[in-house]
């Protein structure tokens, strides 16, 4: 027992000791995390202090910086203000001086002005002085003269105007005289000059075409069985084929160019294609009016950039390319055109006209020939109701219905338009005549004139463009020499038929001879 009581009492003095031993280790432990604790603060407040001793010296440092930098910008500013204050002082000084020059002027001009109206008064004075006196010597000149003013003066302009009247009409007809040669000269030159500035290669055409064929068998082919192939395509195409011993050749005939170069294209057609049958020329025919008339818009579209005109009608592009198969006695109506639109234009720009009005006003002025075979009426009178149609200026109007002296010209581009379609049909090869209907007219020229009372000869000269008349001095005097030319022009009007114009001139001689014996 008393061992138990031992045991137990160890266990508990152990326990005891134990306690103790834990406690005291705690408390030593304990105080040095204390000290470790207190040691790390004091190295942070050190290490604090020393960052906020740097962070104030980088302030301080900052903060003089931008002291330095506001003082260096507020001098400027003030340097500036100081010197617009002294410029502003400068403009206001010279503002001053010129106040001042101004009023001085002032001062003069209001002085001069005084002295100009003084000095008008006094002028003022001595004109009413002078006209007083000379009222008085004309009174006294009156009294002496026995003649009024009104009756001198009027004795004075007659007296003037019997030894100035011929005078004057001497000098009005030299003038007039040196005027007309001078006007001719410059027309003259400025035709030629027209004439060399355009110079276009002479187009005839001709009233046949020869189409080449691959071999003379083909000439079986076109003409058909019992011919009826070379009906069909005369039948639809208008125009006469010839086949004759030309070799690997067939002819084509019409006075109708368009037809005549559709049924060129229709007949190389069907060669290409090889079948050659009525149906199949009636097919093929078709398509080539089809494609014509495309080729048609497209001569008339080069003829306006040839020319540099511009905004055109559709349908008048046309026509105006429809004018490439139509001809004047041989000349191609459309190159025909050209050439008196390029005449025209050339001569509007040497005396100042509208350049381009005048080609545009040349290119139409045959217009109506396009259409005059299908419309009755002459080409003047459907070429002007073309271009009223399509609202063409009123020159190119008037310059259609004057250009064969239909129509009064109302205009100078008219009249220009005129004198270059007579070059461009009266140029040497411009047109074709035979040589019978070229005798004729002559040998018809002549009997005219002949005809005439009065009339002793006439001569047809420079191919029938003039004609020289000779008449009877004894019978003709010269008032009626002019009435002679007169008639025999209405005569030729309106009897032939001639391309141009034709000049008529009456000659009258009278000859005083003498024999000395």
């Amino acid at each position: 027992m008393p061992n138990v009581i031992g045991s137990i009492l160890l266990v508990l003095v152990g326990l005891i000791v134990g306690i103790i031993v834990m406690f005291i280790f705690n408390l030593i432990r304990k105080n040095s995390a204390g000290d470790r604790a207190d040691k790390i603060l004091e190295n942070a407040k050190i290490e604090g202090e020393k960052i906020k001793k740097d962070y104030i010296a980088e302030a301080k440092e900052e903060a003089n910086s931008l002291k330095l930098k506001t003082d260096d910008e507020i001098k400027e500013k003030k340097a500036e203000i100081k010197e617009s204050e002294n410029r502003l002082l400068t403009r206001e000084e010279n503002i001053d001086r010129r106040d001042e020059n101004l009023q001085k002027r002032e001062n003069l001009l209001d002085e001069k002005e005084k002295n100009l109206l003084d000095k008008q008064k006094d002028i003022q004075e001595q004109e009413a002085n002078v006209e007083k006196i000379k009222e008085e010597q004309l009174e006294m000149l009156e009294k002496i003269s026995g003649y009024s003013k009104e009756k001198a003066r009027e004795l004075v302009m007659k007296n003037v105007e019997e030894t100035m009247s011929k005078e004057i009409s001497t000098y009005i007809k030299e003038k007039e005289t040196e005027a007309k040669l001078e006007v001719d000269k410059k027309s003259k030159n400025m035709l030629v000059e027209s004439m060399q500035k355009y110079a276009s290669d002479v187009v005839e055409e001709q009233t046949v075409t020869v189409v080449d064929l691959p071999s003379d068998d083909m000439k079986g082919r076109i003409i058909g069985r019992e011919g009826r192939n070379i009906r069909t395509i005369e039948s639809v195409t208008g125009v006469d084929l010839i086949i004759d011993d030309t070799p690997e050749a067939i002819v084509l005939s019409s006075f109708d160019p368009l037809r005549r170069e559709i049924a060129r294209l229709t007949i190389e057609s069907l060669i290409k294609d090889g079948r050659i049958h009525p149906a199949r020329i009636e097919e093929i025919y078709d398509k080539t009016c089809k494609e014509m008339k495309e080729k048609i818009i497209e001569y008339g579209q080069n003829a306006l950039f040839e020319l540099g005109i511009t905004k055109v009608e559709p349908e008048l592009i046309e026509l105006i390319g429809k004018l490439q198969f139509r001809t004047s006695y041989g000349q191609n109506a459309l190159r025909h055109s050209i050439e008196v639109a390029n005449l025209a234009g050339i001569m509007a720009g040497e005396l100042g006209e509208n350049e381009m009005l005048a080609k545009r006003a040349g290119l139409l002025h045959d217009i109506g020939k396009a259409i005059d075979h299908e419309i009755e009426g002459s080409h003047v009178e459907i070429g002007a109701s073309i271009a009223k149609k399509y609202k063409e200026n009123d020159v190119v109007i008037n310059t259609i219905e004057s250009h064969h002296g239909d129509t009064e010209a109302t205009s100078v581009i008219a009249e220009l338009v005129a004198i270059a379609d007579t070059l461009s049909a009266t140029r040497p090869g411009a047109r074709n005549d035979s040589l019978e209907n070229y005798v004729q007219r002559l040998h018809d020229l002549e009997n005219i004139a002949n005809d005439q009372k009065g009339v002793d000869t006439a001569f047809a000269m420079q191919a029938g463009r003039e004609l020289r008349v000779i008449v009877k001095p004894e019978e003709i005097d010269d008032a009626l020499s002019h009435k002679v030319a007169r008639d025999i022009k209405n005569r030729i009007e309106e009897e032939l038929q001639y391309p141009g114009t034709i000049k008529v001139t009456v000659i009258r001689e009278t000859r005083a001879i003498e024999e000395a014996k």
